[in-house]
């Protein structure tokens, strides 16, 4: 829904304000409401033509004839920023200032919402109804032209939410009433400094008390320093954090934040000459533990090397005493090797001597001879022990039966029977025969072995002499 302006232009009277009792021209509004002939009456912002009207609340304002121009701005304001306009306007009266509504600058620069002057006219302020969006770059512009003509200014906002403009220019943030008689209520933008907490708290207030505080000079805006941007504030059950450039507040709470951010930047100096001085002493600390470490570092590389010194000399000492040892081992094996082959070659005479003793007890039969004593050791076998033997095609001499011809039986239990003719002169060197079971061939055989077999037995075959044979 859109509204006409509160002001218009008198042919005579000049500036007229519907929002005055006598229109600010010495008018009563029945002068110039349903009159014939009719005012001729101009927009101060289109110059298109005006009539008065009167809405169904009851607020007189001036509206456009037909075929207005589309664009003129104090046509196309919405019914909140019309009201908004109406509550500053009254609340700067009640106040005890001159309202003036929609006011614009000699060269057309800006036009306030409301303009607040003082009675003698030395002090005026701007009061701006901001609905619509604007950029940060935008409204400090229009705050700088204000500033530049001595003019302070109060932006104000109906929204819900905060604009993101609300501490960059003066500005407050108004709850609109739900009734008609309750006030407009300043819901941000204004706090006060609370010492104790060291930090800035949201206060609300009606918008008329705000208005009179601020024509009064009771309340300034103010930049927040920026150790207290950072503002709480609970809504809905819940706190919520909120950051804050600038506020309207008391002189008092202006102070009351140079103070304690003096006091608190004398304690932070403090901190820091502390913190400076234990740094030092830590400093000191870390450098005598630094000597001490390296003192150590060195005591322990000076031992290092004493240790390592020692360790040389001692290895030295062990590899001399390796190489001597080593000297007599050597020594030591090479005696050994010498007397084990001296005692190799003992045994190898020893054994090329057995074996001519052996060679030569043997061929003293000729090969029918021994053919007739294997008959017979096989005979002897199967009538004495009901045995069968084994006759060797090729008999063969054993040196563990002192060359004698071991004979074994047949089946599968293969049992020594005998050893048939061991040689005499060799028992003593082979032990496990003398208890065995020897087969000799004649009486003087037999006689012989049991001269050196004490614990085995002889068993005499008793075959015929035979010549003396020469060794094959």
């Amino acid at each position: 829904m859109r509204f006409m302006p509160f002001t218009a232009l008198h042919p005579d009277l000049g500036r007229l304000d519907a929002t005055l009792p006598d229109l600010g021209g010495g008018l009563q509004w029945s002068q110039v409401h349903k009159v014939r002939p009719r005012v001729p009456l101009a927009c101060p912002e289109c110059a298109w033509g005006l009539h008065p009207k009167v809405s169904r609340y009851g607020v007189r304002f001036f509206c456009h004839d037909p075929g207005r121009p589309p664009s003129c701005e104090l046509s196309n304001e919405s019914w909140e920023h019309h009201m908004l306009k109406l509550e500053m306007a009254a609340a700067i009266r009640a106040a005890g200032g001159y309202a003036a509504l929609e006011v614009p600058a000699e060269d057309g620069s800006w036009r306030a919402d409301v303009m607040a002057s003082s009675v003698d006219g030395a002090q005026r302020m701007a009061w701006e109804a901001q609905l619509s969006p604007i950029t940060l770059d935008d409204i400090a512009a229009r705050t700088d032209r204000y500033v530049n003509e001595g003019i302070r200014v109060c932006w104000v906002s109906p929204h819900e939410q905060a604009p993101q403009w609300i501490s960059t220019v003066p500005a407050i943030r108004v709850r609109p009433p739900k009734e008609r008689e309750q006030d407009w209520i300043v819901d941000d933008g204004l706090a006060g400094f609370d010492f104790s907490a060291g930090g800035w708290v949201f206060r609300e207030a009606p918008l008329s008390q705000f208005v009179r505080w601020a024509l009064h000079g009771q309340l300034v805006p103010a930049p927040v320093l920026p150790r207290y941007r950072r503002v709480y504030r609970v809504i809905d059950g819940k706190q919520r954090r909120f950051r804050r450039s600038q506020w309207w507040t008391s002189l008092q709470s202006v102070g009351d934040q140079k103070k304690h951010e003096a006091i608190r930047q004398r304690q932070e100096a403090a901190k820091a000459e502390r913190e400076a001085r234990e740094e030092e002493a830590e400093r000191r600390r870390r450098a005598l533990e630094e000597q001490e470490r390296a003192r150590r570092a060195e005591e322990a590389e000076r031992l290092r090397r004493q240790q390592e010194e020692a360790a040389r000399v001692r290895w030295e000492e062990i590899h001399r005493q390796w190489a001597e040892e080593a000297v007599l081992r050597a020594r030591e094996r090479a005696e050994e090797e010498a007397r084990l082959a001296q005692e190799q070659a003992e045994r190898e005479g020893i054994q090329r001597q057995v074996l001519v003793t052996a060679r030569a007890w043997w061929s003293r039969l000729s090969s029918q001879q021994k053919t007739e004593l294997f008959t017979a050791v096989a005979e002897c076998a199967w009538r004495e022990s009901s045995l069968r033997v084994e006759i060797p095609q090729n008999p063969v001499m054993s040196s563990e039966y002192a060359y004698g011809v071991p004979v074994y039986s047949l089946g599968r239990r293969r049992i020594l029977y005998g050893v048939v003719r061991p040689c005499p002169s060799l028992v003593a060197s082979s032990p496990g025969v003398q208890r065995l079971h020897a087969l000799a061939r004649s009486t003087q055989e037999a006689r012989e072995l049991a001269a050196v077999m004490a614990g085995g037995r002889v068993t005499n075959l008793d075959l015929p002499e035979h010549e003396q044979l020469t060794m094959c």
